[in-house]
């Protein structure tokens, strides 16, 4: 294939143009039927799907960040207290110098965390894209880089799409673009938490844990094909 802007040669699964940067159209649909409105199952059985995540509007991760240290925070205050109601009694006044200047450590960090947040957020352009592949076995997150534009998550998907029918033979170009990426295999999940509100859902293991997203149209489907193949939920 050539580039249609400046005429370099381009591999036939790539979705950018290496020379100049330019969109590589496709007419073609991907391989496989739509069980949703923008889940697709693909020839190969696995169901995909791209979501846009809006960094602002979805509270949660900051949440997570802020409740992991919290709870690092936490293990010094009882110690603390512990220590000082072996030594004086566990008396109300000797508690409370310690719970005030561990509420001022909280604010400081609640604070720090939001601003960190906002820098981060700033720097993803207030968005990232992220996209699922999920089948009988489990379900893989697998994070877009940064600033990457939702049209270009998928044509990736176009190319997970076609490879599986058969029809493209590689498809390294297509996943070159991922940045870092987890799995959740069904049968070790133990509990799964569903925030529609936000479209997102928690599934976790023993020791990890993953976020899945999905528009509003497509969350029940996910929440119902999760939950319905995850055999040791507590």
């Amino acid at each position: 294939m050539k580039c249609s802007k400046c005429g370099s040669e381009i591999s036939s699964t790539a979705s950018f143009c290496e020379s100049c940067g330019e969109p590589v159209s496709r007419t073609e649909l991907p391989e496989g039927e739509y069980v949703t409105e923008n889940i697709i199952k693909c020839a190969d059985g696995k169901y995909r799907w791209v979501y846009e995540y809006r960094l602002m509007k979805n509270p949660l991760i900051a949440f997570t960040i802020w409740k992991i240290f919290a709870i690092i925070l936490l293990v010094p205050l009882l110690l603390g207290i512990v220590s000082d109601g072996i030594r004086w009694g566990f008396k109300w006044e000797n508690v409370l110098p310690q719970l005030k200047i561990f509420g001022f450590i909280y604010l400081g960090m609640t604070a720090l965390v939001l601003i960190s947040y906002f820098i981060y957020a700033a720097y993803m352009g207030f968005k990232y894209c992220v996209m699922f592949e999920m089948d009988e076995k489990g379900i893989r997150h697998i994070q877009m880089p940064s600033q990457v534009k939702k049209a270009q998550a998928l044509s990736d998907l176009t190319i997970l799409a076609g490879a599986a029918s058969g029809r493209i033979s590689t498809v390294a170009a297509g996943m070159a673009a991922r940045k870092t990426e987890s799995y959740s295999q069904f049968d070790k999940v133990r509990r799964v938490k569903a925030y529609p509100m936000y479209s997102t859902l928690k599934v976790n293991e023993t020791l990890e844990h993953n976020q899945i997203y999905a528009e509003k149209a497509d969350f029940e489907f996910v929440k119902d094909f999760i939950i319905s193949h995850c055999p040791n939920l507590k």
